[in-house]
This record gives structure tokens, sequence and C-alpha cells, in this order.
């Protein structure tokens, strides 16, 4: 089973930024797109953005211009730099790593957001 280890999250100020990171064993071969998810209370999971294996990259509209998804300088990570976190920002968020071909689709376990006053 392969393991994403998350880290990042936590409680912040509307206006605040956070930085969320995930790795992916460094042996994984065919990655094709790694991103971000999000889950807010009793919503259904939603796209938040992803990089593609030719590093174009994906945003939902409701975070662009104030989350940058990047490659992390170690193998097969990836890293979520939020700014301007809104309460609406609020949820969940899961590391999403497909390979090439329908080989694989996997998930993190998952780190909370909180953007409160």
């Amino acid at each position: 089973q392969v393991q994403l280890v998350e880290s990042g999250g936590g409680l912040v100020q509307p206006g605040g930024s956070l930085r969320l990171s995930c790795a992916a064993p460094g042996s994984m071969r065919g990655i094709d797109t790694m991103g971000w998810y999000r889950q807010a209370p009793e919503k259904q999971r939603e796209l938040v953005a992803f990089i593609t294996r030719g590093d174009t990259k994906n945003y939902s509209d409701s975070v662009k211009g104030r989350f940058t998804i990047y490659r992390g300088n170690a193998k097969n990570t990836v890293s979520l730099q939020m700014n301007n976190l809104q309460p609406e920002d609020t949820g969940v968020y899961y590391c999403n790593i497909r390979k090439v071909f329908g080989e694989g689709n996997f998930w993190g376990q998952g780190t909370q957001v909180t953007v409160s006053s």
C-alpha cells in the first residue's frame, strides 16, 4: 500500500498563510499528476489544484491568485502555498497522486486547515 505523507495545516486568521506538503515514496514511478483536494464539513470533496508531469498547473477558480502549487526539491513531493486564506477555505485537505494509464490513484490521510478569527 502506497503511503503519502502530508504535513502542514493548522489554525490561521483570515488573511494569513499556510503551506501544505506531501511526499510519495521516492521509488514511485509513472506519476501523472500531483494535487490537492479539500472537503469542508457537510460538503463534497473538491479539487483545489494539481500539477501535471509536464509542469502544467491547474487551480480551482476559488483559489486562483491566492494559492500556488509547486514541486518540492525532493523527488515525488508537492507543496501548496496558501495565501490570503479566508474562512471558506476551511476544511480537510487531501494530497492526491495519480499514475499514468490508470495504474493508481492515491490519497493522503488528510490535514485540517481552519481559518478563523
